[in-house]
């Protein structure tokens, strides 16, 4: 029998959540959770805080608005993992500790890294607010996602949309929390793939989305062919990528820019460089006398034409170099092999500065001046092995190490390192450090690692050939070889990584590392007869350099240092993302990848940290600070010691003892469950806080707004409908449901969408039988709700609520009514109309004509007739066609339906005149439930027990009829005072209140006499309670007085009737008081 997640949306238990709760910590364990998970399409998997991803290798389907909501503002527990809770996490933090956030994405290539960091940007950008230049600054960051993957990213044979740089994207934020800023850093774009390629593999995206998704015009200006006729795309054989449409891509890839603000000048000049940078790419040499020279000068003119330079100068510039020394320059020269690697770092320098352009762009367009907050989204290259491992493999893999590294320190090693420092009892768990693989690539000194030993063979030799990376092999030998994690191989060395062995071909290291751009070149671009293409080379050749020039290796390694200080300056959270097979296949589980990606990631050492240690720690006086406000003790500030503090916070919400640990300087909580509930109590203060502030300010706008919308909704029907004698003056309620405690209505909705009215209406079928069906309206539609039986499954022959229909505003054509006094209103739609009855139509009307010009910025039709007709729903044969309904005169205030074939006849006695106007509360009223004693209201604002009627769930097929439930009172209205004590009344206040007051200044014993003898003072006879005279009524809704001479009463209580007003204010006596109320809310018995 499957096992369901106590959520209540149903969802299927697969293994466990959390690996912390894992019963045995092996590794087998944990591959086994890991595949029953996604077996079962569950992609994420908690160790603690840590989110485990694993590559589904297809689009799963909750990553929609619905699932934004679900984790918006919930805690990690609620729900199934998944990043949006992680995003979620990290947003909240920010804006609760004022502290930065990091996320750090890691995993080998293909293990699903960028489309992580896709999605929390996606859900920060959705749950964050602003306005107009806030959605300016959340387009930039979606946008840059496609730019910065058209010319970052490729086919390799591991990954078909693998990342070949490394980016760390800052979101910053206002004090708000709303993103009106941003930074990208990248590293080491991966730029020997311009010009070469391993089987199976592509260029970067951009060529072959330009080659598809060009138009004719800029195939013809930019040269295009297909992508085989290109030396620099077919050297793999490789051309199209499953699943990816470049034509498609391109359009989006322009549209980014488009978004970014690059002038449109400079989209042609980009595309410009990509596209010459192929036709430089089809520059062949020839052997000629011993130097090389262009073997078809023809094919110089497209690149020379799409760069702005003289096509001589560039034939010049590819087969000579100028050497310079003290005193005079000599021009070199060069053979075939020394031409095609300049060709080819002339293509890879345009290409790696074009790219740093783009970056620069983005950074431009969300520059803010000051940083307040921010989010970072770590997207790095994933650990790769492939079948030939080279330079660029080394400086990745060396990267993937150092954010190893990080993880290491601050998930096991700083963490046991603070229990013990704190005094926490704390038994210590052995793990792989990989530090030592670390210094192996990146010390100094003592021994020089690897980076230092390649940096002093480039700067003593010219580095080109295979003379110069066997000395460096030489070198390595003598300098490492004895370390336990290196070794020699006949073509190069292995390192013992993390993830495990890698080999490293040394061909090309040197070439790779110097990555030395001729200044030949540099003048050669400088001369171009596009300002866009020289700003791309700013160097001033005139100034003579001093000193090592920088390496590959040595900004790489820069570049990763930064990059650690940057992370830990942050709050950190992890994704540690696993690849289950190398075939991109989805429910493909290939056990021994897993496995190994598992060892590697130290999850079963992170998992035991996690389980043995604590969930969360804070400094004393920061827990004091965030949970002061949960008793009157610590609120507003603590005085003692802040450990007692802690102690006696801890304490007022019964935490176990086991559940908390104090230590020197900070409270260290072992479950999250147990922060989730100082969490919830805060939440609940605060909420309790606001609303008492909420309720007042409603009260307050309530009194202010009654009379302009009764006013407003009265000129709707001005001059056009006779009105009813108890509804003209009436109270605008909205809510009539009572939806806060009706679950089974709010399903229709989603979990934030404001109600602005909502009702128990009469609708009419074909037949004009009357059926109830509770209406609401919100800002996104009209909702129709019924009740049905439900036919199979566990719940069958329960009566469930169904969604009969939904109504968008755009579909709405109009609205028609009688001129009479009825309450029948017929709303027309383009599929077909309903003819609808509320005694609330004219409230329901006046919210309508405001949402409906709201959403579609027009006037809606509203029509009056005595004879009106609606189209009806088409069901089988001989469906559909129209009725008709008639309004005649007749006698008394109640409607009298008289079906009849296709047409109804409504007979209703006459109303108020069609001029009709709301009347204020006359004066004489006023005065008359101003001699009321203010203080004798027992029941403050008419909520003394229960601010609305409860709502008892029915038995059968029932709606909140006016006869069957009370219904609830408005948010504007219940709400007040009902977290308030009931005032005391007047006659009362001599046996309770402080009688200081009374004494009698400076007269001694006297003043203390009369106090004494008031205070012994038998009460006085209860007066007798008149017998009622008169007529009485029954309510039946919910009243709460709003004003000094109101009454207040409760669904369902008798009282006495004093007076009727046709104006629609009665008056009546209730509990001893007399006061005005809404004559619409009683009936009379």
């Amino acid at each position: 029998m499957a096992k369901y997640h106590w959520q209540s949306q149903n969802v299927k238990q697969s293994g466990v959540d959390d690996m912390v709760l894992l019963s045995k910590i092996t590794e087998d364990a944990i591959v086994e959770n890991l595949k029953k998970r996604y077996m079962d399409d569950y992609i994420f998997t908690y160790i603690g805080s840590v989110l485990i991803s694993v590559n589904p290798f297809k689009q799963m389907p909750y990553f929609t608005d619905r699932e934004i909501e679900l984790y918006q503002g919930a805690a990690q527990y609620e729900n199934p993992p998944h990043i949006y809770a992680l995003s979620d996490n990290m947003y909240r933090n920010m804006m609760i500790d004022a502290e930065n956030q990091c996320v750090i994405i890691s995993g080998e290539s293909g293990a699903g890294k960028t489309v992580a960091a896709k999605y929390i940007m996606g859900y920060i950008s959705k749950v964050s607010g602003g306005g107009s230049k806030v959605q300016h600054v959340k387009d930039i960051i979606l946008q840059s996602n496609p730019l910065l993957e058209a010319f970052g990213n490729a086919k390799t044979v591991r990954n078909n949309n693998s990342s070949r740089f490394g980016k760390y994207f800052e979101i910053q934020f206002s004090r708000g929390g709303e993103p009106d800023g941003g930074k990208i850093s990248n590293f080491l774009l991966e730029k020997s793939r311009v010009v070469s390629q391993n089987e199976n593999e592509r260029n970067f995206h951009i060529y072959y989305q330009m080659i598809e998704g060009a138009n004719a015009q800029q195939k013809e200006g930019l040269g295009l062919m297909t992508p085989d006729y290109y030396y620099y795309l077919n050297q793999s054989g490789t051309y199209k990528v499953d699943g990816t449409n470049d034509s498609k891509d391109f359009q989006e890839t322009m549209e980014a820019m488009q978004v970014i603000g690059i002038p449109g000048d400079d989209q042609t000049q980009v595309l410009q460089i990509v596209a010459g940078i192929l036709h430089l790419g089809n520059i062949s040499f020839v052997e000629a006398g011993n130097y090389g020279q262009v073997e078809s000068p023809d094919l110089l003119a497209f690149p020379a034409y799409l760069l702005g330079v003289d096509p001589n100068r560039l034939q010049d510039k590819l087969t000579s170099r100028k050497w310079s020394g003290k005193n005079e320059s000599i021009n070199v020269t060069l053979n075939t092999e020394q031409a095609t690697y300049t060709r080819d770092a002339l293509a890879k320098a345009l290409y790696a500065r074009l790219f740093d352009y783009l970056v620069e762009a983005i950074n431009k367009a969300i520059q803010k001046p000051h940083e307040e907050f921010s989010i970072g989204v770590l997207d790095i290259y994933g650990f790769e092995i492939f079948k030939k491992n080279g330079f660029e493999q080394f400086c990745i893999n060396f990267v993937n190490e150092k954010l190893q590294q990080i993880f290491i320190e601050l998930t096991l090693k700083a963490e046991q390192e603070e229990y013990v420092q704190e005094g926490i009892k704390w038994t210590p768990i052995d793990y792989f450090n990989n530090k030592i693989v670390c210094d192996l690539i990146e010390n100094k000194l003592n021994p020089p690692g690897i980076m230092s030993v390649l940096d002093d063979v480039c700067a003593t030799l010219h580095a080109k050939g295979e003379g110069a990376d066997g000395t460096l092999l030489q070198k390595l030998q003598a300098a490492v070889g004895t370390h336990e994690h290196f070794n020699n191989w006949n073509s190069g060395f292995v390192i013992h990584h993390y993830a495990g062995k890698v080999s490293y071909d040394i061909n090309g290291f040197c070439e790779r590392n110097r990555d030395v751009l001729f200044p030949d070149l540099i003048e050669l671009m400088q001369s171009s007869e596009y300002n866009f293409i020289c700003s791309l080379f700013p160097e001033n050749l005139n100034n003579e350099k001093k000193g090592r020039p920088t390496t590959a290796s040595s900004k790489i390694k820069k570049q990763a240092n930064d990059l650690v200080n940057t992370l830990m300056k942050c709050t950190p959270h992890y994704i540690r993302c696993l690849k289950p097979n190398e075939t991109k296949r989805p429910k493909d589980w290939e056990e021994s990848r897993a496995r190994h990606q598992v060892e590697y990631l130290g999850l079963r050492e992170n998992i035991r940290v996690r389980r043995a240690g604590f969930a969360y720690r804070r400094v004393f006086n920061k827990f004091l600070m965030r949970y002061a406000i949960l008793t009157a003790e610590t609120w507003p500030c603590w005085r003692g010691p802040e450990q007692q503090g802690v102690l006696h916070l801890l304490r007022s919400v019964n935490m176990d003892n086991d559940q908390y640990q104090m230590g020197r300087t900070k409270v260290f909580v072992k479950n999250p469950e147990s922060l989730f509930l100082l969490e919830e109590m805060r939440e609940r203060k605060f909420d309790t806080f606001a609303r008492i502030i909420q309720k007042s300010w409603r009260r307050y706008i309530a009194r202010k707004k009654y009379e302009q919308m009764r006013e407003e909704a009265s000129d709707i029907l001005y001059n056009s409908k006779e009105r009813r004698k108890n509804s003209i003056n009436r109270n605008f309620v909205g809510d009539y449901l009572g939806l806060e405690t009706r679950p089974e209505l709010r399903q229709f909705l989603t979990k934030r969408e404001r109600v602005d009215f909502a009702d128990c209406v009469n609708k009419y079928d074909r037949r004009f039988k009357s059926i109830k069906r509770d209406l609401i309206m919100t800002p996104k539609g009209i909702y129709l709700i019924g009740r049905e039986k439900v036919k199979k499954g566990p719940e069958k022959g329960q009566i469930k609520e169904v969604l009969k229909r939904k109504l968008e505003f755009g579909s709405i054509s109009g609205v028609s009514l009688s001129t009479r006094q009825d309450d029948f209103f017929i709303l027309h739609e383009v599929q077909y109309d309903s003819l609808l009855e509320s005694n609330f139509k004219t409230e329901f009307l006046s919210l309508l004509l405001k949402r409906y010009e709201e959403v579609t910025k027009r006037k809606l039709t509203i029509s009056f007739a005595d004879r009106l007709e609606f189209r009806v729903k088409k069901e089988g044969w001989g469906g559909g066609g129209s009725r008709v309904v008639v309004f005649q005169s007749g006698q008394g205030d109640l409607a009298q339906l008289k079906p009849g074939g296709k047409t109804l006849t409504i007979t209703v006695g006459d109303g108020l005149p069609k001029s009709s106007k709301p009347t204020k509360k006359s004066a004489q009223q006023s005065r008359g439930g101003g001699r009321i004693n203010v203080a004798s209201r027992a029941h403050q604002n008419g909520a003394a027990k229960v601010s609305r009627a409860p709502y008892n769930p029915p038995s059968d097929i029932t709606y909140s009829s006016p006869h069957k439930h009370g219904r609830p009172p408005s948010t504007a209205l219940p709400k007040m005072g009902s977290q308030r004590a009931p005032r005391v009344p007047a006659h009362n206040q001599y046996n309770q209140g402080n009688m200081d007051f009374l004494n009698v200044p400076d007269q001694g014993m006297s003043g203390k006499q009369r106090k004494r003898s008031i205070s012994q003072r038998p009460p006085p006879a209860p007066k007798p309670q008149p017998r009622p005279q008169g007529p009485r009524c029954r309510a039946i809704y919910q009243y709460v007085g709003q004003d000094t001479d109101e009454i207040s009463f409760e669904v369902s209580e008798v009282f006495d009737l004093v007076k009727e007003d046709p104006s629609g204010w009665w008056t009546g006596r209730i509990r001893g008081r007399e006061g005005l109320f809404p004559g619409n809310y009683v009936e009379k018995i």
